[in-house]
């Protein structure tokens, strides 16, 4: 029998829909439940197919008890390994690589020297900043915000240099990213599950908390495609299982402006019940799957194309000119195969009469 648990802190409408779901749909020898921990010694199966994961971030031991869980084979979404080593600046700089539009972003040194540093800790660092190319780069307005942060916390919208200044000297050890402004007509918030599933939710995140997803705009059916195949070639290069990708529109154009969410909110009273439901399905589908295709043992982690590039490269598309090209090659390897296939009587006879090429190829 293998076991799905769920690892989970505050929050009680998804942890228990969640179970409920997987059990209720009752996959032959699969079963869901809140994962309990009594003890973790080190290298021993937790006794878990599928773990998944809303708590960690917020829990160093949960953390490292998914590392734990994750060598002795157990499916942990999201990756434990990847979740320790993101950010949202990395995130945003493979994104500009890959073709998915973002605003233009800095990283920021932290205001207050971090614990156990002095000056001579950062001798490398030209200070003061070249801050004139960064706010020429960005522009004003801008937000400022924690580089590896999460949940709004500690946003800064930034009117000026004066402004960025003051909002700056708030930040303490923070390190902080500076962040053009997408002013937006329309802005989306998407959860993508599996590095498969997409679902576009209209939200607001100028309205009030409750009142975010209740936004008066939908996305057009050209737009809605554009944005599934930009949160899609994220979730493919950064290997997430379960993360919210949020969209904000400029001029018809979808920017990602924050898609490091792999706890993201799926409660009832914050998403709604339609997109709840789509959640509850979707994930408990997901998580019965990863069960079936997992392994005792094994490395039954999702890695990203930035990580392991090789386990989802793309076949080159060959090009009218290429296949021109290839074409003579292709002749020419048939030729070499007929030649391989000739009978050995052949080989022989050939051998005899070149005696000079086959000393050559002796020595």
């Amino acid at each position: 029998m293998k076991k799905i648990g769920i690892l989970f802190g505050q929050e009680n409408t998804f942890p228990q829909a969640f179970v409920d779901r997987v059990n209720r749909i009752n996959p032959p020898g699969i079963f869901a439940e809140f994962v309990t921990i009594d003890k973790v010694m080190q290298g021993e199966d937790a006794g878990y197919a599928v773990i998944v994961d809303r708590i960690s971030q917020d829990v160093p031991f949960y953390r490292s008890y998914l590392k734990n869980a994750a060598a002795a084979g157990a499916a942990v979404i999201n990756n434990p390994f990847w979740w320790s080593a993101d950010d949202k600046f990395f995130n945003n700089a493979l994104a500009e690589k890959i073709g998915v539009n973002v605003p233009r972003t800095v990283l920021l040194p932290s205001n207050k020297l971090p614990d156990e540093t002095t000056d001579k800790s950062f001798r490398n660092l030209i200070y003061p900043f070249d801050w004139n190319s960064i706010f020429e780069y960005v522009s004003f307005p801008a937000y400022m915000k924690p580089y590896a942060g999460g949940g709004w916390k500690h946003v800064y919208r930034v009117e000026d240099k004066e402004d960025f200044f003051q909002k700056h000297s708030e930040t303490g050890q923070l390190v902080m990213m500076l962040q053009e402004e997408i002013d937006f007509s329309q802005y989306y918030r998407c959860f993508c599950i599996g590095g498969k599933h997409v679902r576009i939710m209209p939200y607001n995140p100028k309205h009030p908390h409750h009142l975010r997803y209740q936004a008066d705009y939908e996305p057009s059916e050209a737009l809605a495609a554009q944005i599934t195949e930009q949160v899609l070639a994220l979730h493919e290069h950064l290997g997430y299982d379960f993360n919210t990708v949020e969209i904000a529109v400029r001029s018809e154009v979808p920017y990602a402006i924050d898609f490091c969410n792999p706890a993201p909110d799926a409660d009832i009273h914050s998403i709604g019940a339609e997109h709840f439901e789509w959640v509850v399905e979707t994930s408990a589908r997901y998580a019965i799957e990863r069960a079936i295709a997992q392994k005792p043992g094994k490395d039954n982690l999702t890695w990203g194309k930035f990580v392991q590039p090789g386990r989802t490269k793309a076949k080159p598309v060959a090009t009218a000119e290429k296949k021109k090209t290839a074409a003579p090659k292709a002749k020419k390897t048939a030729a070499v195969k007929e030649k391989k296939a000739a009978p050995e009587k052949e080989k022989k006879t050939a051998a005899k009469k070149s005696p000079a090429k086959k000393q050559q190829k002796e020595k």
